[in-house]
């Protein structure tokens, strides 16, 4: 009869075990301590053990010690009432596990039965607490670090393909006006059209690639366009509006940080943007990028153009904001405003190692 009830709770601790997928971790930590304090309670009616039991001593100390793993895996992989249950049932079932070998005669050994189960239980539940607050510290770092991503990618959709629209936008409406009169501009206009479109969407499926690529540590990011990039891009600029770049930029420079180099590129797309939005006008765009001792410095200023400009400031999205947010975090400044007849983006960033 002791071989029944010293095997019975360490049989249903491995069955649980084993099914703890299909049924999770606190249901079998709930049944395993119910059957445990089943086993003590059959211990009293089979007659309680001896020193002669050792084998049967041993099998109730692994059913103790494995009790006690049951908990601290429970509390990690869950929370809530089933995990409360649980570990209530096993910290009675350890507190009444000494029982098996004497009777319970009075309050002081109900304490003494009390303080044996707090001692045991107790440490393994402070274990479980403390790695399931780890657990929920690092999805919660993981998740911040996924929207941050996603913000990033946000970032770079606005810099890139409202650039390649704006200048859709802008050749259509080009192209309308001398349809009429000179067809041979026009069908020029619609090929740098076309030319425009195509980027924006290659823009597009190189966003959703890295979205659906994502892993445990966020989506995975390709090089960014950097200084080597500028000059196709006033090129593009300049092509769809008839515009005047002046471009004055180090086509490479390995002293630059890519991550430098790659704002400097967004500060010049952000301003091409803006000047196409607010200042179809202009004629003279000038870009230049300077690396001044351990300082970048990009400055991007049109002339406004024949139009009146606004004395208040340039408003459109929020790419601007979301710039001077990223310049700021990489310890530069940013400054954009009215400078002669036009406007100016000012951008300093340090050269510091990243």
């Amino acid at each position: 009869m002791h071989q029944i009830v010293a095997l019975a709770a360490p049989v249903a601790i491995v069955g649980g075990w084993l099914l703890r997928s299909r049924f999770g971790p606190a249901v079998v930590t709930g049944v395993a301590g119910a059957v445990s304090v089943g086993s003590t309670a059959g211990a009293w009616a089979a007659g309680r053990w001896t020193e002669a039991d050792q084998w049967a001593g041993v099998v109730g100390l692994l059913e103790l010690a494995s009790l006690l793993v049951l908990v601290v895996v429970a509390l990690r992989a869950e929370g809530g009432r089933r995990a409360a249950v649980a570990v209530w049932t096993v910290g009675g079932a350890v507190a009444l596990w000494p029982s098996r070998f004497e009777k319970v005669v009075g309050p002081e050994d109900g304490l003494a039965l009390f303080g044996f189960g707090s001692a045991l239980a107790l440490p393994a539940v402070l274990v479980g607490l403390y790695l399931r607050g780890l657990d929920d510290a690092r999805r919660r770092s993981v998740a911040a670090a996924r929207r941050s991503q996603r913000l990033e990618l946000a970032h770079d959709l606005h810099d890139f393909v409202a650039h390649d629209v704006s200048g859709m936008v802008a050749q259509a409406q080009a192209g309308m006006v001398l349809a009429a009169s000179d067809p041979a501009r026009a069908a020029a206009l619609f090929e740098r059209i076309e030319r425009a479109g195509l980027q924006a969407l290659a823009s597009l499926d190189r966003t959703v690639h890295l979205l659906r690529r994502e892993d445990a540590d966020g989506p995975v990011r390709g090089p960014q366009p950097g200084l080597a990039e500028l000059a196709e891009l006033t090129e593009r600029f300049a092509g769809s509006d008839g515009v005047e770049v002046r471009l004055d930029a180090p086509a490479e420079d390995p002293g630059i940080p890519r991550e430098v180099a790659a704002t400097a590129y967004r500060v010049v797309v952000e301003a091409l943007t803006n000047v196409r939005r607010h200042a179809p006008a202009a004629r003279t765009v000038e870009v230049r990028v300077r690396r001044d001792g351990r300082r970048l410095t990009v400055r991007v200023r049109d002339d406004g153009g024949a139009a009146p400009q606004p004395s208040g400031p340039r408003r459109g999205g929020s790419g601007l904001a979301g710039l001077a947010a990223r310049v700021e975090a990489l310890g530069g400044t940013l400054a954009a405003g009215r400078e002669g007849g036009g406007w100016q983006v000012a951008v300093t960033l340090p050269l510091k190692a990243w």
